[in-house]
């Protein structure tokens, strides 16, 4: 299998031309670079977001350049600590120009749910993660009948979704 990780997955951020969309389908996810503000967020301290840099910079660098990043949280409700701490996290990045949507479960059954990234509309990238919500890999799809069915899933998840400020006031 040829999965995607580290810095080749990477490279994908700053080689798309126009569109970057994600859908985020988990309750949570296992990152050891968010763990700390995690747990700070968690337990009601001040969190700190030095970890978040990088990612903040290459979206406010990207949208600068007119490229856009998009993306669709589909999410239980009532929310996970980790989902709560997503919220959070995305004042940040809809600060620097990312476009975060919020849709509960129970809105989006009816759609099938699997983490991936599109680029450019023709880009496609499951991702795959192991029993404990490691990120395994990203795998490039080139059959072009499931690159399409991706695109209808981002454009019914983005049709049904509401952006962050409206979720979070709610």
């Amino acid at each position: 299998m040829n999965w995607l990780i580290g810095p080749e997955f990477g490279q994908l951020f700053r080689t798309f031309e126009h569109t970057a969309f994600r859908l985020e389908a988990r309750d949570s996810y296992y990152s050891p670079n968010e763990t700390a503000a995690l747990t700070q967020f968690v337990a009601g301290e001040s969190v700190d977001m030095g970890w978040f840099q990088n990612w903040l910079s290459m979206i406010r660098t990207a949208t600068a350049e007119g490229r856009r990043f998009t993306r669709v949280r589909v999410v239980s409700v009532p929310l996970t600590d980790y989902s709560r701490f997503g919220v959070f996290c995305s004042q940040y990045t809809t600060a620097t120009g990312e476009d975060i949507r919020y849709l509960a479960r129970h809105d989006a059954s009816e759609i099938p749910l699997d983490d991936y990234w599109l680029f450019d509309s023709r880009k496609l990238v499951k991702m795959h993660f192991d029993e404990h919500e490691h990120f395994l890999g990203g795998e490039i799809v080139e059959d072009p009948a499931e690159i399409v069915r991706y695109n209808y899933v981002r454009d019914a998840l983005l049709h049904k979704a509401v952006r962050r400020d409206d979720f979070a006031a709610e």
